[in-house]
């Protein structure tokens, strides 16, 4: 695979854009930690290598276990993410996956119990945000670096 184009170089406005959003939600207060899930989960869900990588390794940075980056994708079935991740991740893939289901109600309603109305609005936001990097970093084909061995 070879990447297709730089965005940063080819776009330079929009992507500065881009990286004022991501500066926002930084400044949002919303935890770290949860936020690298969400932006793990979305880019399990759109199969975006680059994203996936550069938010696992982020979250391992900052103190996320590898035994729950690796139950990521079954976070239903596993008791090691609380209740507030839990309707984290849920709005994550109904976003994700809007052309599915919509964003029900109940789904919000779960959201609300675990969330203010701010941090719903920037959680929105986030999700929103990956979505765009993930159909970027896919559609131009950007390559994760590969550390300790060969690429294939």
């Amino acid at each position: 695979m070879k990447p297709r184009m730089n965005i940063f170089q080819v776009a330079p406005e929009g992507t500065k854009g881009m990286i004022a959003v991501e500066a926002a939600i930084e400044k949002s207060g919303l935890e770290h930690g949860l936020a690298e899930l969400v932006k793990l989960r979305a880019s399990q869900i759109n199969g975006c290598g680059y994203c996936i990588y550069m938010h696992a390794k982020d979250a391992v940075k900052h103190g996320e276990t590898d035994m729950r980056i690796h139950l990521l994708n079954a976070w239903r079935e596993s008791p090691l993410f609380t209740a507030r991740e839990r309707a984290a991740l849920n709005w994550t893939e109904r976003l994700t996956r809007i052309a599915d289901a919509g964003a029900p109600d109940e789904d919000y309603e779960l959201l609300k119990g675990h969330f203010n109305e701010t941090e719903i609005a920037y959680l929105t936001l986030l999700i929103g945000a990956i979505n765009v990097w993930n159909r970027v970093q896919v559609g131009l084909r950007w390559i994760h670096p590969v550390e300790g061995g060969k690429a294939a």
